[in-house]
């Protein structure tokens, strides 16, 4: 995947844009698992917006990301997914392969990285990703930031 340069692609600008959360900052987060395929993005979904470089220098690349809770503004809370290997870190959870990833490569999700994102602000829907997965992206976050 390469960095995206079209202004129009959903989640990169605007009032709908996909952006850094601090974790420790959002309040008390309530994961759950209620995905719905209806097109719009729910907890336990695979969903592809736009995620900015850590560097928040303008650049980033449209991705996979995995929607863990709502929020109660209408927004949403996700960790990114990454198909480069993080085996044996704490801040990556290895979730295998799914339909999100057209080649069929395993996925690991960032926890360290939260990102808020808009319903207006997502490219597509990709899938649910089971529960039994889901709860173990939802376990590590709740070791590491205390969200139930």
């Amino acid at each position: 995947m390469t960095a995206l340069t079209d202004d129009t692609t959903p989640g990169r600008r605007g009032p709908f844009a996909t952006t850094e959360a601090d974790p420790r900052a959002v309040g008390r987060v309530r994961t759950e698992y209620s995905p719905a395929c209806d097109g719009d993005p729910d907890p336990g979904e695979i969903v592809w917006t736009w995620v900015p470089f850590e560097e928040n220098d303008g650049r980033g690349k449209d991705r996979p990301v995995l929607v863990v809770a709502r929020e109660a503004a209408g927004t949403f809370l996700a960790v990114r997914l990454s198909s480069k290997r993080h085996d044996g870190r704490r801040d990556w959870v290895p979730i295998g392969h799914g339909p999100w990833d057209r080649s069929g490569r395993d996925s690991w999700v960032d926890v360290d990285r939260v990102l808020r994102l808009h319903d207006r602000g997502m490219r597509r829907e990709a899938c649910a990703l089971d529960r039994m997965r889901f709860g173990l992206v939802r376990h590590r976050l709740r070791e590491r930031y205390g969200w139930s």
